[in-house]
């Protein structure tokens, strides 16, 4: 095993011991070179292994993870280091950076771990055969996950996940329409609970490629954090029969939502001209199930304590109707300080109303009330306006 000049690093993340380029850690902005690794990712990285443990757990079949985009390898050696697992290929076109994970995988005495170095589809299509797929697979690229949609779908066998992160966030929020609807086939608009609309997009577009090759993609969870919006589905080899592609219906004026299969163009409430997003995913974004068997394995596992709060907020909205409403957005509407969420959801369910945070916002809800409804239960709840305090 070569030793590391004094550019890289050792760290210890999770329960796994890696070998980084020591300015990822001392610079604001991690370099790409000699290869990219990013140390606030770790809860996103969390996330990862207390899924993949969850779902191994309860997998019946070959337990094989593919990853396509490995970066320094952090992702894959967790889950070879951290998991049960029986194989683990992490690929990457960067000869450095597999160089690296391999020192890592020593490091580890890891002994269930290989490596390739290949453009990310090429690989993946190597598994594509019915006895060659993987039981997870990864994809975790520089912007679009799009281009690999395809690939990494006939990558994964009968039951098994599929998971891949977007941080081509400008686009997915509105900022560049068009080159969203090139993209995802979809149009965004900007609006508070764009990372909820970026998700939606994101699983619409993956449900249309799944649909054009005859396979069914079932949501599992959902993961909005700094600048990464990740999906984990679960991939059916059998042909989708549901109505889960539609649209959300915005109203600037009012600032009343709808998800609908349908579009119209005028609000219910106030009569003005709506705002389109989609064609987008309309159907749930958690699994509760799969939610709740998450929230079970986190003492199996070492991850950051935030992972337990976040997912009890996903278990709690699992149920709940898309599209979430901020805080804010209604006290802006009122004219008034906002009231604590607490105390907001309480309300809302006293009546009547079904109500619940969200793990896309702090200060976001879910509930079946639209806006009018809410600012009526509201008006016994807000504070009165800053001006008018003494």
């Amino acid at each position: 095993m070569e030793i590391p000049d004094e550019t890289f690093v050792e760290i210890i993340e999770g329960k796994t011991k890696v070998l980084v380029p020591k300015k990822s850690i001392t610079d604001k902005v991690p370099p790409k070179e000699p290869a990219f690794f990013n140390p606030k990712a770790r809860v996103n990285r969390d996330y990862s292994v207390i899924a993949y443990s969850s779902f191994l757990k309860k997998f019946v079949g070959p337990k094989i993870f593919l990853e396509g985009l490995t970066g320094v390898g952090i992702r894959g050696l967790r889950v070879a280091n951290e998991l049960q697992i029986e194989k683990v290929i992490i690929n990457d076109l960067n000869p450095t950076a597999l160089k690296m994970a391999k020192y890592s995988a020593q490091l580890n005495k890891l002994k269930n771990i290989e490596f390739s170095e290949m453009e990310v589809c090429r690989f993946l299509s190597k598994f594509s055969k019915k006895d060659k797929r993987g039981s997870i697979t990864d994809i975790d690229p520089f912007g679009s996950p799009a281009p690999f949609f395809d690939c990494g779908i006939r990558a994964t066998m009968h039951g098994g996940i599929l998971s891949t992160t977007a941080t081509d966030l400008q686009v997915l929020n509105g900022l560049y329409q068009n080159a969203c609807k090139r993209k995802y086939g979809g149009i965004p608009i900007r609006v508070e609970y764009g990372n909820e609309m970026a998700i939606r997009l994101m699983l619409g577009c993956l449900r249309m490629v799944a649909g054009r090759i005859g396979v069914e993609i079932v949501p599992l969870f959902a993961e909005s954090n700094m600048h990464y919006y990740r999906i984990y589905v679960q991939v059916l080899i059998r042909q989708d029969q549901k109505e889960n592609i539609g649209y959300i219906l915005h109203c600037k004026n009012c600032g009343d939502r709808r998800i609908v299969l349908e579009q119209y163009y005028e609000c219910e409430l106030c009569k003005s001209k709506l705002s389109i997003g989609g064609p987008l995913w309309i159907d749930k974004i958690f699994d509760k199930e799969f939610v709740e068997n998450m929230i079970l394995e986190i003492p199996e596992v070492s991850v950051d304590k935030v992972c337990e709060k976040t997912l009890q907020k996903c278990l709690k909205e699992s149920e709940m109707p898309g599209i979430y409403f901020t805080l804010d957005e209604i006290a802006a509407k009122m004219k008034s300080s906002p009231p604590k969420l607490e105390d907001a959801i309480k309300n809302l369910q006293k009546n009547g109303y079904i109500a619940s945070p969200t793990s896309f916002c702090p200060t976001g809800f879910r509930t079946n009330a639209n806006i009018k409804e809410i600012i009526d239960v509201f008006s016994g709840l807000a504070c009165k306006p800053q001006a008018d305090i003494v």
